[in-house]
């Protein structure tokens, strides 16, 4: 219940980011920095998941997050490099750090199987959060062509992230 909770916080906190919430449309840069962020908040939870994970399937889950994210987060890089963007940091992106350094911390106090399905539910709540977050607000506000081929390419994939943490913590229970 308490990492529902916390992944209810985090997804209000997500979608309400002093951006979002006062309306102002996103730029380029401010999208490419978020959707970076979000993939390397993913990342270092998922060799968190690594280093404390039980089950074969949390550790099998967890190497699938880092390959997949860190080529989507070299691609979104090429990309960015490519149009001679400078990805902005803003309010969004560090409400996501912030949020993520709290949730690391609170799993780091865990071990065996509350780890385990800690970790996988926070996994099943934050890609609904961040394929919702995709889908309405930074695939729909992006401008550039490329950038929104990227995002929706990594939407794809996410959601086939959200339907396998989904699996395996069906199997969790």
């Amino acid at each position: 219940m308490f990492v529902r909770m916390s992944a209810a916080i985090a997804a209000i906190c997500f979608l309400s980011g002093a951006a979002l919430a006062q309306g102002a449309k996103l730029t380029d840069p401010q999208i490419a920095h978020i959707a970076y962020t979000a993939g390397e908040i993913d990342i270092k939870a998922a060799k968190q998941a690594l280093e404390k994970g039980h089950s074969k399937e949390v550790k099998q889950f967890a190497q699938d997050m880092v390959r997949d994210h860190e080529a989507v987060n070299k691609q979104a890089l090429d990309l960015v490099k490519k149009l001679k963007v400078t990805p902005e940091d803003n309010d969004t992106s560090r409400s996501l750090s912030k949020q993520a350094n709290e949730k690391y911390a609170e799993l780091g106090k865990l071990k065996g199987a509350a780890f385990d399905k800690a970790y996988i539910e926070n996994e099943v709540a934050y890609h609904k959060t961040v394929n919702n977050a995709l889908e309405t607000q930074l695939i729909p506000s992006a401008n550039n062509a490329e950038l929104k081929n990227l995002l929706q390419t990594g939407l794809k994939i996410f959601q086939g992230h959200e339907q396998h943490a989904e699996h395996v913590e069906a199997d969790l229970k």
